[in-house]
C-alpha cells in the first residue's frame, strides 16, 4: 500500500510547546492565588499523565495537606482553571513565541505537493491547535491539514489508540496507508497501538523514554541548512534530514529475497 497520509502529534512534535505549556498553567495557578507552581523537573514527571485538565487532577491528588471539603472545591475548579491556562498558553503562542520545531514546515510542504494528506491527532485542545498553526503558517495554516482529532473527541486519550483510530477514521485509511510522527512514549504507544509506523523527535521533555517501537527516532527532522550529524549514513539513507521520499521508503514493507537466488549465492 503507498503512503496516504501524515499524522501529527502537536505538543512536542510540529513544536516544542511544553515551557509554554508549563508557563500558561502557572500563570493560572497564580491568578487563583493557589500557591502552586510547577518546575521544570517537575512539569517533565507530569509530562507522564496525558491531557491538561487530567494533569492537573493528578496533581490535586497527589497533595497530602489538602482536606476532603478543600478538595471538592479544587477538583470542580479544574475545568476553570484550564480554560484559563488556555487562553494564557494562546495568547503565549499567538505572539509567535513558540516555532515550528526544525524541518517541520518542509516536510509538511514536501508530503502536499507529493499528494500526500496531512491529518493531526493530538491530545491538546482544537483552540490550541489553531494557535499554533496560525502563528506559523497564516489564517490559513488549518488549511493543510485533512483532518483534527483532538483530545476533547474521544473517550480514552493517549496511550489509547482512539485519537489516532479517529483520524484514520476520518481520513478513510487503513494504518497500512499513513505514518504518525511523535515525541513521547505515550504518544508512540498510541499511535503504534493503532497500528502505525510511527517516526519519534523527542525534546527534552521525553528524551529518554522507551522508543523501541519506533520506526525510526531522530533528534528532529533536520532540514538542508542545519542536517543531523552522522546522516545520510546514520539512520537516514537519502540526505541529512528526513525527507517525505525517506518516509515512503521507511513505511514499505521489506522486499523478500529470491529463494532461488540466495540458495546459490550460499553456496561455495
Amino acid at each position: 500500500m503507498s503512503i496516504e497520509a501524515l499524522i501529527f502529534d502537536v505538543d512536542g512534535t510540529l513544536a516544542d510547546t511544553e515551557e509554554a505549556h508549563r508557563t500558561a498553567f502557572n500563570l493560572a495557578f497564580e491568578r487563583y492565588r493557589l500557591g502552586w507552581v510547577w518546575g521544570r523537573d517537575e512539569y517533565r514527571e507530569l509530562l507522564k499523565i496525558t491531557g491538561g485538565k487530567e494533569r492537573i487532577t493528578h496533581y490535586l491528588r497527589s497533595l497530602t495537606t489538602v482536606g476532603p471539603a478543600e478538595f471538592k472545591r479544587l477538583l470542580d475548579l479544574v475545568p476553570d482553571l484550564h480554560a484559563d491556562k488556555t487562553r494564557f498558553y494562546s495568547t503565549v503562542v499567538g505572539d509567535g513565541a513558540v516555532p515550528l520545531r526544525e524541518g517541520v514546515a518542509r516536510l509538511l510542504d514536501e508530503a502536499l505537493s507529493d499528494g500526500c494528506r496531512l491529518a493531526i491527532a493530538s491530545t491538546t485542545t482544537a483552540v490550541n491547535v489553531d494557535a499554533l498553526l496560525q502563528a506559523n503558517m497564516g489564517t490559513r495554516g488549518l488549511e493543510k491539514f485533512s483532518v483534527i482529532a483532538c483530545g476533547d473527541q474521544v473517550r480514552a486519550k493517549k496511550p489509547a489508540p482512539d485519537i489516532y483510530l479517529l483520524a484514520l477514521k476520518h481520513l478513510g485509511l487503513h494504518a497500512e496507508q499513513a505514518v504518525a510522527f511523535e515525541d513521547s512514549y505515550n504518544g508512540l504507544r498510541s499511535a503504534t497501538s493503532a497500528g502505525l509506523r510511527t517516526v519519534v523527535t523527542p525534546t527534552f521533555w521525553t528524551e529518554g523514554s522507551d522508543f523501541s517501537a519506533a520506526a525510526l527516532v531522530l533528534p528532529s527532522l533536520g532540514s538542508p541548512t542545519r542536517p543531523l550529524a552522522g546522516e545520510p549514513g546514520g539512520r537516514l539513507r537519502n540526505e541529512g534530514w528526513l525527507g517525505f521520499a525517506e518516509v515512503v521508503q521507511l513505511a514499505a514493507p521489506p522486499k523478500l529475497p529470491n529463494a532461488v537466488r540466495a540458495l546459490y549465492e550460499g553456496t561455495p
